[in-house]
């Protein structure tokens, strides 16, 4: 089915150029169908970037999906143009008296600082706030997920002595749910953080279960069995060059930064990398959308704290 996208963002015309079906605002207005309502709390700085990397993965479903953009008030980025988040982006404000299915919560590159240091910290929590009442369920990703985890339960993070980046094997721990069918025992996931959470600290949370992890990278994917909030802390939706334009980033600030392991051919840089996880990542989304679906009530007015 279509996604729908802000008309005229440059999220439309990658996507039209990949052969994505989108749908006009016009059309999906005369549409008699709900479309899952979906909003995107956009914190990396490539924010376009990101835009079409969730908005592609939402588009391979068999649901009519509107995405909607949200930022911060509190904190302008610096790489992305004004004029785009003026044209494309509401903040709390704006969206407060409204209601949506599900909430995806990006990443961002503020791991290595404390939670109350990050500028925009008290606005997430007030963002997050909002969304146990106005938002059926949340997908967090990277640093989105780290910082969900904390504002919910209190799982602090524990900081890695350098950055962990690379494609690392995820073992699948719990096959039998939804939101994994179809994966093999293992799969291939790009990790690109400083950060991460001890398995100890979420055993300690009934109703979070860990879904997928690897020995080396850690946790992989977390799921809150009581009210189906989803934590990835890997980047499934990264496209294929992404971690090859951070590593070039990171060596160009320290020439003796590592190449991401397993991503590159023979570990060598001047090759060009291999998308080894895109399948899955279109099997997540694909899932998730399919469980948000099946879950989420058809009259949005019905939220309440139910997701505590």
């Amino acid at each position: 089915m279509p996604i729908k996208i802000p008309d005229g963002s440059p999220a439309e015309a990658v996507l039209r150029s990949e052969g994505v079906e989108l749908i006009p605002e016009g059309v999906a207005l005369r549409q008699d169908i709900r479309p899952l309502r979906i909003l995107l709390l956009n914190l990396m700085p490539t924010k376009i970037a990101t835009e079409v990397q969730i908005a592609r993965l939402l588009s391979h479903t068999p649901l009519q999906v509107e995405l909607s953009l949200l930022t911060t008030a509190s904190y302008t980025p610096r790489n992305t143009p004004i004029e785009h988040l003026q044209a494309f982006y509401r903040t709390l404000d704006e969206v407060r008296s409204e209601r949506y299915d599900a909430m995806i919560i990006t990443g961002a590159p503020v791991e290595t600082m404390a939670y109350n240091d990050v500028a925009y910290w008290p606005e997430f929590m007030d963002i997050f706030e909002w969304s146990r009442t106005n938002v059926f369920r949340r997908f967090s990703i990277c640093w989105g997920a780290l910082a969900a985890l904390y504002a919910a339960y209190g799982v602090d993070k524990e900081h890695f002595s350098c950055k962990l980046s690379g494609v690392f094997p995820q073992t699948v721990r719990a096959p039998e749910l939804p939101l994994l069918r179809g994966f093999p025992e293992v799969f291939p996931a790009p990790v690109s953080r400083w950060s991460g959470v001890r398995h100890e600290d979420l055993q300690g949370h009934e109703t979070l279960r860990i879904l997928a992890d690897s020995p080396v990278s850690g946790a992989c994917l977390v799921m809150d069995e009581g009210n189906g909030d989803l934590f990835m802390f890997n980047h499934l939706e990264y496209d294929t060059d992404t971690l090859k334009g951070e590593y070039l980033r990171d060596l160009a600030a320290d020439p003796a930064t590592s190449v991401p392991h397993g991503y590159f051919p023979d570990n060598d840089p001047q090759r060009e990398p291999v998308n080894q996880w895109k399948p899955f990542a279109h099997m997540l989304f694909w899932n998730w959308i399919t469980c948000l679906y099946r879950d989420t009530p058809y009259d949005l007015s019905v939220l309440s704290n139910q997701n505590g």
